[in-house]
């Protein structure tokens, strides 16, 4: 159902802080023309924590109209029980594809918990749902093996960055479908995932949500690319020109890793306007290196066509 790039859209806020459908129908289009294998509307990098019921189930319908089927669509749902079941019944009404469960928030529970949070979730709607396993909300294998065998649980997203429970949960789950021969999604969903993205392979786990997608397309897809065709050399350039550096900037302050996307969605184009309080927009100094960093990423690329252009 999914592959590829994944890309998890901004939301683009006018300068009152209400959110701008016209620039966001924008931002989808050009996203989408860019070529990602998914769209992940209105999770983290969206604001998901930000929004009100009745505007997000306006910007999932609009993400729906935009994408128009082209690539599948999962809006975020999670909060309280009672707020995750209203948003799943929400997507489901705005034409979305899926869901991408969030953690509950300011709240710590036992994996046991945590599958009856997901399962009652999953009971609101038919929409197929992926689980996030980050924050407050981890799963042991036993957990995850549990919400995999509800029949509309199809994938695991770790945002943990534990490596030894994400590699014994990829091979508990794969041995528990087996028999039923169901087809199940593994994901990286670390911030600016790329980073970490060869040794999540090793593992088991392809699939991975880029940030940078948002702003830099070229970047994020270049890349996948370069790992999937084995090219060490230009994805190594990659990290070590772009995306170390970016990881760099985004962790001086909490809450960068959605006001550097939102940034450089406004610095390519498209005004996505400020972030909502409690995040905090980038300080004039750091949206320069922003700029600085983004035009190393693409001299990388430019400097690795150049032989074929010479050719």
């Amino acid at each position: 159902m999914l592959d590829g790039v994944l890309f998890f859209p901004v939301t683009p806020f006018t300068p009152a802080g209400d959110v701008d459908y016209s620039l966001l129908a924008q931002h989808l289009e050009k996203g989408v023309a860019a070529g990602p294998g998914g769209v992940f509307i209105a999770c983290g990098t969206g604001e998901f924590h930000a929004l009100g019921l009745e505007e997000f189930g306006r910007i999932v319908a609009t993400a729906v109209d935009v994408v128009a089927g082209r690539v599948p669509v999962f809006a975020g749902a999670g909060g309280s029980l009672v707020q995750a079941k209203e948003f799943a019944v929400s997507a489901k009404a705005a034409g979305a594809d899926g869901i991408l469960l969030l953690p509950p928030y300011l709240v710590t529970m036992p994996p046991a918990g945590l599958v009856e949070y997901t399962r009652a979730v999953a009971a609101a709607t038919d929409l197929p749902l992926i689980v996030y396993n980050r924050g407050t909300a981890v799963y042991n294998e036993a957990a995850a093996v549990e919400v995999a065998q509800l029949p509309t649980v199809i994938g695991f997203k770790d945002g943990t960055g534990d490596l030894d429970n994400v590699s014994r949960i990829v091979i508990a789950v794969k041995d528990a479908l087996a028999p039923s021969g169901k087809d199940f999604l593994f994901f990286n969903g670390l911030p600016t995932a790329e980073i970490t993205q060869q040794a999540y392979r090793a593992i088991g786990v392809t699939l991975y949500s880029s940030a940078t997608f948002a702003f830099a397309p070229e970047i994020a897809l270049a890349f996948y690319n370069a790992l999937e065709s084995g090219n060490d050399e230009l994805a190594e350039a990659l990290l070590r020109n772009f995306f170390h550096p970016l990881v760099r900037l985004r962790n001086l302050v909490p809450g960068y890793a959605v006001s550097l996307v939102k940034f450089g969605v406004t610095m390519e184009g498209i005004d996505a306007g400020p972030v909502r309080a409690p995040l905090v927009a980038l300080t004039e100094e750091h949206q320069q290196e922003l700029i600085e960093i983004t035009a190393a990423g693409r001299a990388v690329l430019e400097s690795a066509l150049a032989p074929a252009i010479a050719v």
